[in-house]
């Protein structure tokens, strides 16, 4: 089969996953997948696309990410492993399809405009 090279991308994240024929392990940023990603819900987010697809102990996956918080990294992962599992088998895109694990999420964080506190926020208004 060889390695399979996918990227993913969510807000400013941006995930690099090497998939190979193995045992199931995963590596992020040359650390074990349970201390780079800390908590249940990431680690949930992140096996998705190998758990619904049923391939959690058949492949070795290696993960580069940069960029972006802890849920945008995760995030940007489980999409990347989506690919990575449809190229891995055609039939797997029915599975993740539906889920919207294949789709890219567009939403980026809007800019802070002059004269405002944040994007949305004024500063309050006092009529003295």
């Amino acid at each position: 089969m060889g390695v399979i090279h996918k990227i993913g991308r969510r807000k400013t994240a941006v995930a690099r996953v090497y998939v190979s024929e193995g045992t199931g392990q995963i590596t992020v940023n040359k650390k074990e997948f349970a201390t780079y990603f800390p908590t249940a819900t990431l680690q949930y987010k992140v096996l998705q696309p190998l758990s619904m697809t049923e391939n959690a102990n058949n492949f070795d996956v290696k993960v580069n990410v940069y960029g972006g918080g802890s849920t945008g990294q995760a995030e940007a992962v489980r999409m990347a492993l989506a690919r990575a599992m449809c190229e891995a088998n055609a039939e797997n895109r029915a599975i993740l399809k539906p889920e919207g694990l294949l789709t890219r999420d567009p939403r980026m964080v809007e800019r802070k405009k002059f004269g405002q506190k944040k994007a949305r926020k004024r500063f309050q208004f006092s009529k003295r």
